[in-house]
């Protein structure tokens, strides 16, 4: 999920907010316990085209989140999962993971239960209550209990390190549920939009909150780091809107959008009241916060279980001084090499560029540790040289999928729609940046991008409004702003001949691999990707045609 930028707003909020240290004299926790009602929208003047949030998308965003989750290598090893269908999170719909659902039988409860379950709570953040919330709760207790099983024991390990952080910065405990609905505590997860780690950061914002991003660290995927800078953020979103329903919301979509929807609604200030003005996917992220604080305090209620893992998650962490790859550290300590990357995943390409003048940490399983200090001296000098020549990292240009991400620092943010004929090489000539850059900033994987995705480009600020107008622009009027012909067009790949040992199917909006198998009896997901020669992360296409195996 996206945060944009706080410069967005910097101009139009006279407040000093980056200078601002909560204190004990300054409290953030100031809303006063609200007794828990039905939360309405107010629909007044609102057009008959303001659709509310589908509770169906949401519910597809969040069952995403944790099909994410369960692709993690950790997750797959840590809690014997040997048997599933590996999903996309980017693809047009979320694959069911049959294995780890457990849909029990719908408990019809009351909505005086839940009312009166969330007002004992106590939150400092108002719970409100209404369908939307109590849909979310009902996908986390009913329709995908085995991942949030999954997430309560990894809880055990993430919200005590939440909840020091936050009680730093003098902040309500309950945001450590954000981080549900943000990641699904998934610290590898990646957005369409390019946000990454535990807290979603965007590559500016994170940078803006001090994070180190280069080739070879990503501190937004560093819980502890990542968790730090979500907090300030946090402290000075709340100091503008003093309403923290108002700042979850605005982590979520930025700053600016909370901004234009108070304007659009007359300087309104509750969150319900300007529910419609919110973009469609922010306005069902505060019900989620409410439903996953409800799961995760009411899950034994639900007959949930945390499942632990089947190896030990209790790390510690040493400080080195020199260059070291995780391989070096893995054939020394007789460990798995990804085990090691999802205990550090702020490592981007497995390199610890550590100095005597800048340290980076490692983090070890907790038995590990005196081992590595009885053989640090082995373990740095083990093929030092095939990884280090000359005591040097690698050139990162000797290698394609290693670059020097652009700094955006000073630049805007324009959002762009993908159109029919477009491709990666055309966006980017067209927005004059690299196409490495655009794939970075978008987590685009190879070329593949989708009609209707939107991306996220980085522009100079003075050129931010002449960007902007290319979503209204046509194929030749883009071409032509660059200086290209107009008869240049997007190529394509010739439709492959019909084989008539197959059947075909045209992916339509909303499908995903699970629901197209289901069409067709004795066929599974698997099946479809095998003969289609499709990854675990290959997207799917509306109008794509798949072959399907006669049966």
């Amino acid at each position: 999920m996206r945060k944009a930028l706080l410069i967005v707003f910097i101009s139009t909020i006279t407040l000093s907010v980056f200078s601002h240290t909560p204190s004990d004299k300054e409290p953030v926790i100031a809303r006063p316990m609200k007794r828990i009602e039905i939360a309405r929208i107010d629909t007044s003047g609102i057009l008959d085209t303001f659709m509310a949030y589908p509770d169906e998308m949401l519910e597809t965003i969040l069952s995403q989140q944790m099909d994410s989750l369960i692709n993690n290598w950790y997750i797959r090893n840590a809690y014997n999962i040997d048997s599933m269908v590996l999903i996309d999170t980017m693809s047009i719909g979320a694959i069911p993971i049959s294995e780890l659902e457990n849909p029990s039988k719908k408990t019809n409860i009351p909505d005086s239960v839940y009312i009166e379950r969330l007002q004992a709570l106590n939150s400092y953040i108002d719970l409100s209550y209404n369908k939307t919330v109590r849909n979310v709760i009902e996908l986390y207790t009913e329709k995908r209990r085995g991942q949030v099983e999954i997430m309560l024991g990894l809880a055990n390990y993430y919200f005590p390190m939440f909840e020091e952080i936050l009680d730093k910065y003098n902040m309500p405990l309950e945001l450590k549920y954000m981080a549900i609905i943000e990641s699904a505590l998934n610290a590898r997860a990646y957005s369409h939009a390019g946000a990454c780690g535990l807290w979603q950061f965007m590559y500016g914002t994170g940078k803006m909150y001090g994070l180190e991003i280069t080739t070879f660290v990503d501190e937004r995927r560093d819980p502890v780091k990542a968790t730090e800078a979500a907090a300030r953020y946090l402290s000075d979103l709340y100091n503008i809107y003093k309403d923290w329903h108002l700042v979850i919301a605005a982590y979520n979509c930025g700053p600016g959008n909370v901004n234009k929807a108070i304007r659009r609604s007359g300087g309104k200030r509750d969150y319900w009241t300007i529910y419609y003005r919110l973009p469609r996917e922010t306005r069902g992220y505060v019900p989620a916060f409410i439903a996953a604080t409800y799961t995760m305090n009411y899950y034994k209620i639900h007959n949930l279980q945390p499942q632990q893992p089947s190896f030990n998650i209790i790390t510690d962490t040493l400080m080195v001084s020199d260059y070291l790859h995780l391989e070096q550290v893995a054939y020394i300590l007789n460990a798995d090499i990804e085990m090691l990357r999802e205990i550090n995943p702020m490592y981007r390409l497995d390199v610890i560029p550590a100095t005597p003048s800048k340290p980076y940490p490692i983090r070890l399983p907790h038995e590990m540790v005196n081992k590595f200090i009885d053989f640090e001296t082995q373990i740095f000098a083990w093929e030092h040289e095939k990884y280090f020549p000359n005591n040097q990292i690698k050139n990162p240009s000797q290698t394609a999928y290693q670059y020097v991400p652009v700094d955006v620092k000073g630049k805007a943010i324009v959002y762009y729609t993908v159109k029919t004929g477009d491709n990666v090489g055309f966006i980017a000539e067209w927005f004059n940046v690299r196409a490495s850059d655009l794939r970075y900033w978008n987590n685009i994987r190879g070329n593949l991008i989708r009609v209707g995705q939107k991306l996220v480009v980085y522009v100079p600020e003075q050129k931010e409004n002449h960007y902007s107008q290319f979503n209204q622009m046509s194929f030749a009027e883009k071409q032509k702003a660059i200086g290209k012909s107009s008869n240049t067009t997007a190529s394509s790949a010739p439709a492959e001949p019909i084989d008539p040992s197959y059947e075909y199917y045209t992916v339509r909006q909303g499908d995903n691999l699970w629901e197209i198998a289901k069409k067709f009896p004795g066929i599974s997901a698997s099946d479809i990707q095998k003969i289609n020669q499709m990854g675990s992360s290959t997207s799917l296409d509306i109008g794509q045609r798949l072959k399907i195996q006669k049966r």
